[in-house]
């Protein structure tokens, strides 16, 4: 079963300096009906106006994932980290037992648009962690691209959690074949363009719940870019 959400259905915040849509309940978004998905806690589709962003702010026994879809997003951490996150980087950090950063867009005349992904770990307490790795385009051109796991297979970012975080671009005549074993369910958020998944068209900023459902079959795509999650079936 392939449940869609589109992208008009997300909530929506309006803060001037950041513009953001929800997949699930955040902040004063709340529908008891979108709390999540297995360990998937947050999906929110930001953009940030040139020169601001996110101030210093704790987080706590949480994974958090930033893909960045345009522009450039200023990364610093109580860790001691200090980065810049562009289109192709995967920034995953674990904030463990407790950590503070901030996040700006350090640019005087464009936007970032990102994404900021939060999933729930499966051990709490650990040593903060941070992690980021640029994925050319060419690993994920007509592919799904292994990105993050729990084991850190095929040069992946390790997360504390038993998911497969897959990056993919489609055009034309692109096509790729997922399989879903029995005892898992996945997450499909489109970042970019259109495709079609099982027949079923999907255009930026809708998502999916897949359970049930043994292959995917991804194709049609018209500068598409997605994110796929291949999660526990809770």
């Amino acid at each position: 079963m392939i449940e869609q959400r589109l992208s008009n259905e997300r909530g929506y915040a309006n803060h001037g300096w950041l513009r953001s849509y929800h997949t699930f309940s955040f902040a004063n978004y709340w529908d008891p009906k979108q709390i999540g998905f297995s360990d998937l806690l947050v999906v929110n589709d930001d953009q940030i106006a040139p020169t601001k962003g996110f101030g210093a702010h704790p987080h706590k026994n949480m994974e958090i994932f930033s893909y960045v879809l345009s522009g450039e997003l200023e990364h610093k951490d109580s860790m001691g980290n200090g980065s810049i996150i562009r289109p192709g980087d995967i920034q995953l950090m674990s904030a463990g037992s407790g950590v503070v950063h901030s996040e700006f867009n350090p640019s005087t005349s464009n936007k970032t648009a990102f994404l900021q992904i939060w999933i729930m770990p499966n051990v709490e307490k650990t040593k903060p962690g941070y992690q980021q790795h640029y994925f050319p385009t060419e690993e994920k051109r007509g592919k799904l691209k292994l990105v993050i796991s729990e084991d850190g297979h095929d040069n992946s970012l390790k997360i504390h959690q038993d998911i497969r975080i897959y990056a993919g671009l489609f055009d034309k005549d692109e096509e790729a074949v997922f399989d879903i074993s029995d005892n898992r369910c996945a997450y499909l958020h489109v970042a970019k363009g259109s495709l079609e998944v099982n027949g079923l068209v999907f255009n930026a900023g809708d998502g999916a719940r897949i359970c049930r459902e043994k292959q995917l079959i991804i194709s049609h795509g018209h500068g598409a870019e997605i994110l796929l999650f291949d999660m526990r079936l809770v």
